[in-house]
């Protein structure tokens, strides 16, 4: 047997061994599972359990009671909480009939010329409409403050319904033309139903509107001033849903983010008022029949992959009507729906060159979905700690990587800054193999690089020692100065040997196994540029669920969910998917290496506090995309570090680094952050409305 053969086999038992490891992990969880289940069946079988329901219930709903109030932080907390709701049901009422034109606005709208008028053709398959709906959504049309639009009806109602084609036939009379309507031989379903509207329309940009449904008053008008100002190509607004005939009366409000593919796939957010340019379409088809039920979120995934300028129209600009059998009630009246709607996003992928992919519901709701994509090889990770002290805060962060991890081809570098304590001295003993103390063995490097480096690397001025462990999955860069939480990781970056960073702090700890699959499967795709986890406080509150630039008291950047309970499903089901964001924590951040030399590290002029909102906003500004994911969740007992007092000398140097930020992003926080709705608060981290005084 040759050299090369021993190697081959040698690699071949190494891995056989790992497979058989983890096969075994799996097969220990599998056990345990059973034999809890095992012994929860023989509780519910027992009679005195099914004696003492009535009891249970009562017991659990004291719980509930009391959990809640601890989830709002006591008595106080219920009382901000009740609060929020009445500032809620104050704002709610500025979004419906009171935020209509008033006459003088209503005369200034249709006499405003812009350079591009601009003809829409809305398309409106009808089949069995309502009487009173179907004058409300005509009347929505009729009383458009944007005069040049076009109403393409198709109707493919039965005999039973022909009061629909009176009606129709009515407005049309009163409507100079604009209104053009056809009755279909047989019903062909909302796809060849809307696909025959589309043959009728002769404008320019196409909207579709569904036949229950009620359309603000300026919303053509809103639309054309942007097609005006940013050449948009493809438009959408806010929307809400309503009961019965009053739009005032509204159940769910839904703020939406600017244009986020990764959203988009996972949830049709879009949704409602979608128009378009015509050129957007690639066929004569709008609709495809074999996702009928979900046609929409097809069409939305194909013409935004073939869009130059999504505009967000950040208003409440559709009123959703929710009623029995309408898909705004819930998805229970279309359960092919869910199907149709995953066969949208996998074909949609497909198109994209992701292969191998996995498409499921989520617990939020059965159209909010979690792709898992395929894991291109196995590249290594570094993964780059910051230390000073804190031995058992260290210890207890790496036993939960070594013990908890799935994915295997991972270094771990310690960046130590100026411990005092034997304690830790002992550990990293432990955990190297020797006393890096006493002499500098083979392997470690004095100054910031390490040979074979390439020639373009992180900006620092750091320097110190550098050691390995002898299986070379260990490594403590020595930090020489004060304390630089951006220098610090630069430092660990320069001595990474992987082909991705990921930047740990000391005071986490792993929850779900496979973690790092969940940020590398986006961290590698080349228009992602940083990933973000979702991290919980020792009580199980949510710590991080992405970050917002403009929130939070300073103006600069906040955390989103903030101290919201692990089981809450989020707004409109985001801590339930992988989103687009602005920014995540360094606490928890996976980047390409070279991503992050190209964009030069952290900016250590950011010493402890915004240089991982500022290193994703570098990565926006070279067009990535940044992303947070629910599926890789981890502990964070925040603070740990480097303690909670932020007075005096530390509330300083904050209030420093947030004006720093202010000036160097300032562009970007006048325009707001993208992936948050304007209508939203930047005081509070809920979601909270503003409330127009």
């Amino acid at each position: 047997m040759d050299e090369k053969e021993t190697d081959y086999r040698e690699a071949y038992e190494q891995e056989h061994l790992k497979c058989a490891d983890l096969a075994g992990r799996v097969a220990d969880l599998e056990a345990k599972n059973e034999e809890l289940a095992w012994k929860l069946n023989r509780i519910k079988k027992n009679p005195l359990w099914k004696v003492s329901k009535p009891a249970r219930s009562l017991v659990h709903w004291a719980i509930r009671q009391k959990d809640r109030i601890g989830n709002c932080g006591g008595p106080k907390g219920v009382v901000q909480k009740l609060d929020y709701k009445r500032r809620e049901r104050e704002a709610m009422k500025q979004f419906g009939t009171q935020s209509f034109p008033t006459p003088e606005q209503t005369e200034a709208e249709r006499n405003t010329v812009f350079p591009r008028m601009v003809k829409i053709s809305i398309l409106v398959p009808l089949w069995n409409n309502g009487m009173q709906f179907q004058k409300e959504m005509l009347d929505s049309v009729m009383n458009q403050t944007y005069s040049n639009w076009e109403l393409c009806l198709a109707d493919g109602s039965d005999e039973a319904h022909g009061y629909i084609g009176d009606i129709c036939r009515e407005y049309a009379a009163r409507s100079d033309g604009r209104i053009v309507y056809r009755h279909l031989e047989k019903n062909g379903g909302i796809a060849d139903n809307t696909n025959a509207c589309l043959k009728m329309a002769s404008g320019e940009y196409i909207g579709l509107l569904d036949q229950d449904d009620i359309l603000h008053p300026s919303v053509l008008y809103e639309y054309v001033k942007a097609i005006n100002e940013n050449d948009a190509d493809y438009l959408y607004c806010d929307e809400t849903t309503f009961k019965g005939s009053d739009i005032n009366h509204m159940l769910t409000m839904h703020f939406k983010p600017d244009y986020a593919p990764d959203n988009l796939r996972a949830n049709n957010y879009i949704c409602h008022f979608s128009v378009f340019h015509r050129r957007l379409l690639d066929g004569d088809e709008l609709f495809r029949s074999k996702f009928d039920g979900s046609q929409d979120h097809d069409m939305i995934l194909r013409l935004t992959d073939n869009a130059k300028n999504i505009v967000h129209v950040p208003r409440l600009m559709y009123y959703w009507r929710s009623h029995s059998g309408s898909t705004a009630s819930g998805i229970e009246a279309k359960p092919y729906a869910i199907e149709a709607a995953k066969g949208a996003v996998a074909e949609h992928l497909k198109k994209h060159g992701f292969a191998h992919f996995k498409i499921e519901s989520t617990r939020a709701f059965e159209t909010i979905f979690r792709i898992r994509y395929q894991i291109m090889g196995t590249p290594k990770i570094s993964i780059i700690i910051a230390n000073k002290d804190h031995a058992e805060d260290l210890q207890r962060c790496i036993i939960s990587i070594v013990e908890k991890s799935t994915y295997d081809n991972y270094e771990i570098i310690i960046v130590e800054n100026n411990s005092t304590t034997e304690e830790i001295r002992t550990y990293y003993n432990s955990l190297l193999g020797y006393d890096y103390r006493k002499a500098m063995p083979e392997g470690a490097v004095e100054g910031n690089r390490i040979e074979g480096m390439e020639e373009k690397t992180i900006q620092t001025s750091a320097q110190g020692k550098f050691y390995r462990s002898e299986d070379g999955r260990i490594g403590i860069a020595v930090y020489e100065g004060d304390f630089n939480y951006s220098a610090v990781n630069n430092l660990g970056a320069v001595h990474a040997s992987g082909e991705y960073l990921l930047l740990l702090n000391n005071d986490t700890e792993v929850i779900t196994v496979n973690w790092m699959e969940e940020l590398l499967m986006y961290a590698q795709r080349e228009d992602v540029g940083a990933v973000g986890a979702k991290l919980f406080y020792g009580d199980k509150t949510i710590q991080h669920a992405g970050v917002v630039i403009g929130l939070g008291a300073h103006g600069t950047a906040g955390h989103t969910h903030y101290k919201q309970p692990r089981q809450n499903l989020g707004y409109m089901g985001r801590l339930c998917y992988a989103q687009d964001v602005t920014a995540v924590t360094g606490a928890c951040l996976m980047v390409k290496k070279s991503l992050y030399q190209e964009v030069g590290g952290l900016d250590e002029d950011f010493a402890v506090s915004l240089n991982d909102v500022d290193l994703c906003l570098k990565l926006r500004e070279k067009g990535l995309l940044n992303v947070f994911t629910p599926f890789a969740e981890l502990f964070h007992y925040e603070s740990v570090s480097r303690g909670l007092d932020d007075t005096g000398e530390k509330a300083e140097r904050y209030d420093r680094e947030s004006e720093r930020f202010r000036r160097k992003w300032k562009k970007e926080l006048e325009k707001g952050d993208p992936y948050y709705n304007p209508n939203f608060s930047l005081s509070r981290s809920d979601f909270s409305l503003k409330v127009k005084q």
